[in-house]
């Protein structure tokens, strides 16, 4: 049984049944707060609990899903690809919303984190919330965070801007397809990007652009900021 447990199968099986499990209560419910995402990372926390299984032996199959997020990201190119005219007519739009975003996201972390006295390894690992996980890990580590905390808060921003986006946006009476696009790449990378295909292939387009160009700007911006406040 312990080799069984300590095989990648063991992991992938795990995700794919507890995922499976996942967008079938979200088809049926059909309510945005029920997000497969969301019910499979719950799932799988109760079962391992429950079961007392060590985290590492999950782990082993998860890094293999983690390895293609890369690969994966970039096939969000192609809906980009057909909205290419759009990009090249809104390219100096499409670049300060995104630089305005990632600034912003910085200064609200660091406005909270200083408001809450939390210490700076922390405040490291939070602040590459709003890009991709490859990005975010190889962020964190050059800062000196904690690689498992950025994992989780990425997995939040993307939760939470699947879940939300579209309603906020809604609220905000924002009706460009760029303008929302941006908003939601620059803020809940691949996870809301989804979304945003769902919306339309314009905000599709917009929001995998912006995953790329916000990833950058983060990598090489964050530093420097961090360097500015000490």
């Amino acid at each position: 049984m312990d080799k069984i447990l300590n095989t990648q199968l063991f992991g992938l099986i795990t995700i794919f049944i507890f995922y499976y499990i996942s967008v079938s209560i979200q088809n049926k419910i059909k309510k945005p707060i029920f997000n497969a995402l969301l019910i499979s990372v719950i799932l799988i926390i109760l079962f391992l609990k429950a079961t007392n299984l060590p985290y590492e032996n999950f782990k082993i199959g998860a890094d293999i899903i983690n390895f293609m997020l890369g690969p994966v990201t970039v096939v969000l190119a192609v809906p980009l690809y057909r909205q290419f005219e759009l990009f090249k007519n809104n390219f100096k739009e499409i670049l300060i919303g995104i630089v305005v975003g990632v600034i912003t996201s910085f200064v609200a972390v660091v406005v909270i984190c200083k408001f809450t006295s939390t210490s700076s390894h922390i405040l490291y690992s939070i602040l590459p919330k709003s890009i991709t996980t490859p990005m975010g890990i190889s962020l964190v580590n050059a800062l000196g965070g904690v690689e498992s905390i950025t994992v989780v808060c990425i997995m939040i921003a993307g939760i939470f801007g699947n879940i939300l986006g579209e309603p906020i946006l809604r609220l905000a009476r924002i009706k460009s397809p760029v303008a929302k696009g941006i908003a939601i790449g620059t803020a809940s990378h691949a996870m809301g990007t989804s979304k945003a295909l769902e919306m339309g292939e314009v905000e599709g387009a917009m929001s995998s652009l912006s995953i790329g160009i916000c990833g950058v700007m983060t990598v090489l911006l964050v530093p420097i900021l961090v360097n500015l406040i000490g």
